[in-house]
């Protein structure tokens, strides 16, 4: 047979390969992707947890309609600390953003200084925002963000949309007191806009943070509720978040948006700036500012059409450390190569209707609260719960499947158990760098003990109301407030911080160099030991700088020594292993005094330890603390 001749092969090729092209699948479609974060919600505020006094008729039907984790965490019992770790899936230990910005101040009350925080995340920190802005999602920004002002605002990390909104409205029949209506409308105008685009819209409530009012008719409604006024702000939060969805559904964008609710901390069980108490955990243990479970535990809801089973429940625990890794897999990213490593883990198993291996869950609080807490560390694994309190090293054990009000300290008569789990929260905090409090020289024993000895403020009151519980706590109160009165926190501030960047670094050498990938921003490759790197800097006044690198190292390859030279001063530190070569911490190696005027900084290695010196992503000077 003679073969057809070229032009019918050509046309056969080509219907073919049209065929081809049009049966081939096309990618999916990412997911639009709405974050809701409350602000000081308790686990059981919500009807879904089982709170009978509150109405949250939305919540409890987006509860139905998706997921819910019952054992869910804050990355830390207060805001800025656990909005950042939820934003860049990072633990606040490894950030030093620790609590709330910019923190309680140091009083002759307090047995311990707390450690100096960044006043901001820094920008070298990569949000969700900023990844999901490079995968083509349009980005948004609405509420609160208290994680810097001005140039470390919401903008300078990843969204493009920004809408702060009001913290504080005036209570009426279309508004809450917290600007809830204004940000559901802002909600449902970005929705509208960028409704035939993939979009990340992150709504960040300030309620119902104090102060909380409502209208005389919506407290009067909620005349039986253990805080009416606190019952009538959850109404109207629960009401916002419903405007939210209906702009979702309306569109018809239900199919292919994800949704997540949460809260940044556990509920505010004491009285605070002149307001009784707003809630309780009960049956958890105290509440925001501390790490029991009142303070940390947090309602976790997400819907997921298609991917999350109507009604489903996860008994697992979790930490919002994991959404950042979890909605980056939602998106078709793959966390392992677009960010680095994490310290958060994605929950796209326990979605599906899976589970996640067994792991532990850490926190650190080196500081004091507004609310009673004191410095202090916690692990949980499995059903064991340690917390070691920083002042004297003492150590508190619960077992949270048998004793989830954390009643009955196990510590003496499980002494095996806190032993093992004190060397693991020990060895961890080393591995991240985490900041921690030192001895206070004002201390004053006699101003401690109406704060903190006198009066239990972990565990309610004898009273059925908030009004009755306010009373009985006034003077505690009281003393709190006065302690810390006229007082500044110690906060690191841009204005008195030089950050000497990896990209702007000099390298000498034959293999270091400065690797630009977003999750890396390192200097890299340093595996000669005759390498090393340089930067200019000035001085704006003379006095004591302190000098901290931000490195990472992976695992097996630490103990490598290095040398800062700085005005004509050497200091030398020992690389930390961190686990992985861009699990970055921050190391503080010394002080130097220095003239003002234009210097060099120079970071030389004295020894390598292993396969490779270390990863540096920055390092800062900065006036040393003067306290």
């Amino acid at each position: 047979m003679n073969p057809p001749p070229f032009p019918l092969i050509f046309a056969l090729l080509s219907s073919a390969l049209a065929l081809g092209l049009a049966a081939a699948p096309s990618a999916p479609t990412p997911p639009n992707i709405v974050v809701i974060v409350a602000d000081d919600l308790g686990f059981n505020d919500l009807g879904s947890s089982g709170r009978k006094d509150h109405a949250t008729p939305h919540l409890d039907r987006f509860a139905s309609q998706g997921w819910r984790a019952t054992q869910a965490s804050a990355a830390a019992p207060l805001c800025s600390a656990s909005r950042a770790a939820l934003l860049t899936g990072k633990h606040p230990a490894r950030l030093h953003l620790t609590t709330y910005l910019p923190g309680r101040a140091d009083t002759p009350a307090q047995k311990l200084r707390s450690p100096r925080i960044e006043g901001q995340l820094p920008l070298e920190e990569v949000t969700i925002a900023e990844f999901l802005r490079e995968a083509g999602y349009a980005t948004a920004c609405l509420g609160k963000w208290h994680l810097g002002h001005s140039a470390f605002g919401p903008a300078a990390q990843g969204f493009q949309t920004v809408h702060p909104g009001r913290s504080v409205t005036t209570p009426s029949a279309s508004e809450g007191s917290k600007g809830e209506m204004e940000l559901a409308t802002a909600a449902a105008d970005f929705i509208h806009s960028h409704r035939d685009r993939p979009f990340f819209l992150y709504i960040a409530h300030d309620s119902p943070h104090l102060p909380y009012a409502a209208t005389p008719e919506d407290v009067a409604r909620h005349r039986d509720a253990f805080n009416p006024t606190y019952a009538a702000v959850i109404e109207s939060l629960d009401a916002s978040v419903g405007r939210v969805l209906e702009a979702i559904d309306s569109h018809d964008l239900a199919a292919r948006t994800l949704v997540v609710f949460a809260s940044d901390n556990g509920g505010l069980h004491v009285p605070e700036l002149g307001q009784d108490p707003p809630t309780h955990n009960s049956p958890l243990r105290a509440g925001k500012g501390f790490l029991y479970e009142g303070g940390l535990r947090v309602p976790l809801l997400v819907r997921w059409p298609g991917v999350t089973t109507p009604g489903s429940v996860s008994e697992q625990p979790v930490i919002l450390t994991d959404l950042l890794p979890t909605l980056l897999e939602a998106a078709g990213q793959n966390p392992a190569t677009t960010t680095g490593p994490l310290d958060g883990v994605s929950l796209m198993p326990l979605l599906r209707g899976d589970s996640l291996p067994p792991r532990d869950l850490y926190w650190h609080f080196p500081h004091y609260s507004n609310q009673g807490g004191r410095p202090s560390g916690a692990l949980r694994q499995d059903q064991w719960k340690l917390i070691e309190n920083f002042e004297d090293g003492t150590v508190e054990l619960y077992d949270l499947k048998a004793d989830p009000s954390e009643s009955l300290n196990l510590a003496t008569t499980t002494p095996e158990v806190a032993e093992r789990l004190k060397a693991r929260l020990t060895s961890w905090r080393d591995r991240h760098g985490a900041q921690m409090p030192v001895a206070n020289p004002e201390f004053v024993s006699t101003a401690a003990a109406p704060l903190y000895r006198d009066t239990d403020v972990t565990t309610p009151p004898a009273a059925t109301t908030a009004a009755e519980a306010g009373r009985q706590w006034a003077p505690w109160r009281a003393a709190m407030d006065a302690a810390a009165a006229g007082r500044s926190p110690s906060v690191r501030t841009p204005d008195d911080t030089i950050r000497l960047l990896a990209r702007h670094a000099r390298t000498h050498g034959r293999t270091m160099r400065y690797e630009p990938e977003p999750f890396k921003d390192t200097l890299g490759y340093w595996v000669d030991a005759g390498d090393w790197a340089d930067w200019t800097l000035d001085i704006p006044k003379a006095g004591v700088y302190e000098v901290e690198v931000l490195q990472g190292c992976g695992g097996g390859n630490g103990g490598s020594e290095v040398e800062v030279r700085l005005g004509g001063q050497s200091l030398r530190f020992t690389v930390r292993e961190t686990g992985h070569f861009q699990h970055f911490i921050q190391v503080p190696v010394g002080e130097v005094t220095l003239a003002a005027g234009p210097h060099t900084l120079e970071l030389r290695p004295l020894t390598k330890a292993k396969a490779a010196v270390m990863d540096v992503r920055r390092v800062v000077v900065r006036p040393a603390a003067q306290r």
